[in-house]
């Protein structure tokens, strides 16, 4: 209003019901423009479409981030120190001056409220400037933190010569609740109603190790990887498993998934969130990357941008609700599907190759 020299009171804004408008519609940009052009032509109605690569070319991207995990293991190979160093241009860069440091919000999804039953935590923020348009995404910050933290407990159970289910397991430690800082922000629902219960956690991984078959026998070059994570108040447990033969080609036959979500209000929805969840992380994993040379964003449509095809898409989905009844509170389904996916997916890729993967997306890494 403040480009056009409007009062608000002058402004009616005509909000039409649809589904898939998802963050980048929270953004003025392409309605400035509209109402820029709409006044050159006095007023008249003004119809304004982007291209593909308008889009790609002027998007708001999920923010870039460095995670480096350092851990101690005793005699025993029990994990007795812990510390989470994590850099990435903050979400509100978009809003106000760039504060550089990652915020509250951000760091409560995976970093401050680490899950695991360890004496010595430490978890630490750098600063990182924003030098692009930051949007919201699919479960934000937690798709990084997560990454990190379960990669690296895989990476902790192959050093310690442990199965990385029952690393996972020891690390969460006896069903209890974890006390975050006070910085923590919980999703902006009081901790009172939705607490960090590792005794959830605990058991999404054990109904999804069950359910998926947790270390059968596989052929050659196929591997089996977990990953769990709880963000927007929802357990998500996941198991993938991976196929890559010999000239490093990448296959996903099958993926199993468990969420704790309190009350299934509508069982079919989460589901299909579930399960859209797979995909999406399969194709964010394989391919999704905006790179910028000279400024600009060097994808201009599909052929560059690449997301995966119904050929490369998991055949198999298996999704498993963990049953509640009406006085568990219902928590979130369409965002907590996504974080573990991409880990459970690496820790897979390693478990039939040896080969880790510590930097997203895959891309040619399996080339051969």
């Amino acid at each position: 209003m403040d480009k056009l020299g409007l009062k608000p009171e002058d402004v009616t804004v005509n909000v039409p019901l649809l589904g898939g408008g998802f963050g980048r519609k929270s953004k003025p940009d392409f309605v400035l423009e509209a109402a820029l052009l709409s006044r050159e032509m006095g007023g008249a109605p003004v119809k304004v479409t982007w291209t593909r690569e308008d889009d790609l070319h002027h998007d708001y991207l999920h923010t870039v981030s460095a995670e480096r995990i350092d851990a101690g293991l005793d005699a025993q190979g029990r994990v007795v120190a812990w510390r989470h160093r994590t850099v990435a241009p903050t979400i509100r860069a978009t809003f106000v001056p760039d504060p550089k440091f990652e915020q509250p919000g951000e760091l409560s999804q995976g970093v401050i409220d680490v899950p695991f039953a360890i004496p010595n935590l430490r978890c630490e923020v750098g600063e990182a400037e924003a030098h692009s348009r930051i949007g919201w995404f699919r479960s934000v910050s937690n798709i990084p933190h997560a990454f990190a933290v379960q990669s690296f407990v895989a990476e902790l159970a192959h050093a310690a010569g442990r199965d990385p289910k029952d690393m996972l397991i020891e690390l969460l430690g006896p069903p209890r609740t974890v006390q975050p800082p006070a910085e923590y922000t919980n999703y902006g629902d009081p901790l009172e109603t939705y607490p960090i219960d590792t005794g959830r956690l605990r058991r999404v991984v054990e109904l999804i190790a069950d359910k998926a078959e947790w270390g059968k026998k596989l052929p050659p070059r196929h591997g089996q990887g977990i990953a769990v994570h709880r963000s927007f108040l929802s357990y998500v447990a996941t198991v993938v498993e991976v196929a890559v033969d010999e000239k490093g080609r990448l296959s996903v036959p099958r993926v199993d998934t468990a969420i704790d979500c309190g009350f299934a209000a509508n069982p079919e929805r989460i589901y299909s969130q579930i399960e859209g969840a797979a995909v999406m992380g399969l194709s964010l994993a394989r391919y999704g990357e905006i790179s910028f040379k000279n400024g600009r964003v060097e994808q201009n449509n599909f052929d560059g941008f690449q997301v995966i095809r119904i050929d490369e898409s998991p055949p198999i989905t298996h999704v498993w609700i963990v049953p509640n009844g009406i006085d568990v509170p219902s928590s979130g389904v369409g965002e907590p599907g996504l974080p573990p996916f991409a880990p459970a997916l690496c820790n897979a890729i390693f478990a039939a190759t040896g080969k880790r993967i510590r930097r997203l997306p895959i891309g040619d890494q399996l080339a051969i």
